[in-house]
């Protein structure tokens, strides 16, 4: 008895069939793992931590790296997820010739409501399989900063991150590979909402 299997797609395959016109330029999708991945819509709470992020990052990093948002990071062999934000290393092409590659990648930023067991479960051991250095995830439920750090693979082949630290929406928190430059969390959280 046979059992059904889904295709999963090459980087290749995945950019031929963006430049073939397969996807809409609105579709928000990605490939994790060889699957293409269709995004969750945003809920307000998301947006406006976006919009702080957008606000206050560039301002903050200046011209000593290159922030992206939305952007697509390449993960060989099968992966190129588009994190909410990214802070990459310059390069002179600006990117041109390639998207980042693991090599290029400072920190990964994701906000996170509805989509936090996936940022978690499913964006994280790719992160770290990739040996990205720093992950952040914005937990908007829990109202707090999630920094990963040090990625590992244990003996079983899972891949994760060493240190997990909690940094509270009133607090000051440094930017990995710039201990100068500090975001001040109580402008990137939106404020909660009485029901």
């Amino acid at each position: 008895m046979s059992i059904a299997q889904a295709k999963r797609f090459t980087l290749a395959e995945y950019h031929r069939l963006a430049e073939l016109g397969f996807f809409h330029e609105d579709d928000r999708i990605e490939l994790i793992n060889g699957e293409i991945i269709q995004m969750v819509a945003k809920g307000k709470a998301h947006e406006t931590c976006l919009r702080n992020l957008l606000r206050e990052l560039p301002r903050l990093v200046g011209d000593r790296a290159t922030l992206q948002s939305q952007a697509p990071i390449t993960l060989p062999p099968n992966s190129e997820p588009e994190p909410d934000f990214a802070i990459v290393k310059n390069r002179n092409d600006n990117y041109l010739s390639g998207h980042p590659e693991p090599t290029d990648v400072l920190l990964v930023i994701e906000v996170a409501d509805s989509s936090l067991d996936y940022d978690r479960d499913v964006k994280m051991p790719l992160y770290a399989q990739a040996g990205i250095s720093d992950y952040w995830i914005f937990n908007l439920g829990d109202n707090y900063l999630e920094y990963y750090s040090q990625p590992y693979q244990n003996h079983q082949g899972k891949y994760g991150y060493l240190n997990k630290r909690i940094v509270l929406s009133n607090q000051v928190i440094s930017l990995p590979f710039f201990p100068d430059l500090s975001l001040d969390l109580s402008r990137i959280f939106p404020p909660k909402l009485n029901s």
